[in-house]
């Protein structure tokens, strides 16, 4: 299996207090990545990092064989990796459409655009339905569709999905869980954080457990949901 991400020895830190403590992981093309752990852990702060965000202090960073290391984030979206944040971040007085034109700010390519606008009203419909509509005026389920469909604009290589179901109903959590599956489906390639364990490793090819800003434990989805101290810390059985 081709390594589309490969992370050697990540470390971050915000002033004196080191956040991400030399992880080291990679993300294989056509698969599903999910990194899993505690608020804290150091889950947001890898992928804000990965996305240029943040800067780390040290470690190799290599996405589809170049160095990410020292490039800005606007370049990094133009190399394949987009990214869905933590709390969607949408622009609320501007449209649906709008927002999704954001996520294809550099591409010139006017007639894949409007393709791409269609694909995203195809996966997400209610979105299409309310094109017009000021995002700030949707669920926060829909805000995450469209968070969502705004990173799939740059046709991304790799689209990394930051707490996708955080405060959404079980219904609106099972959609974007679908979609995930969707876009596996189709041969997009995911990192995943989600504090929705059972869901987010069901559906992954590969996972990883963060604590306290160590990788602890990784394998398959299937191994880590079998795992007795996975169960007992993320799945809420004794």
């Amino acid at each position: 299996m081709t390594a589309l991400l490969e992370v050697e020895d990540l470390r971050v830190a915000y002033g004196k207090i080191e956040a991400v403590k030399g992880i080291s992981f990679k993300v294989n093309q056509g698969e599903v990545t999910t990194l899993i752990g505690t608020n804290g852990a150091g889950k947001t702060t890898t992928l804000r990092t990965l996305s240029g965000l943040l800067k780390p202090t040290s470690g190799k960073i290599l996405f589809d064989g170049a160095a990410l290391d020292t490039v800005p984030a606007h370049k990094i979206v133009s190399l394949g990796l987009a990214h869905s944040p933590e709390g969607r971040h949408i622009f609320p007085r501007m449209t649906i459409e709008e927002n999704l034109l954001l996520g294809a700010f550099l591409r010139k390519d006017s007639a894949g655009i409007t393709e791409d606008i269609e694909r995203a009203y195809t996966l997400f419909p209610i979105l299409g339905e309310r094109r017009k509509q000021a995002a700030g005026t949707l669920s926060g389920g829909e805000q995450q569709m469209l968070a969502m469909g705004r990173a799939l604009m740059s046709r991304p290589k790799l689209l990394m999905l930051d707490e996708p179901s955080m405060g959404l109903s079980p219904l609106m959590m099972q959609k974007i869980m679908a979609t995930i599956v969707e876009l596996k489906a189709s041969g997009m390639t995911i990192l995943l954080v989600e504090q929705n364990a059972q869901a987010a490793l069901s559906l992954s090819d590969q996972g990883y457990v963060m604590q306290t800003g160590h990788i602890v434990l990784n394998g398959t989805g299937a191994d880590l949901l079998r795992d007795e101290s996975v169960r007992k810390s993320y799945l809420g059985e004794d």
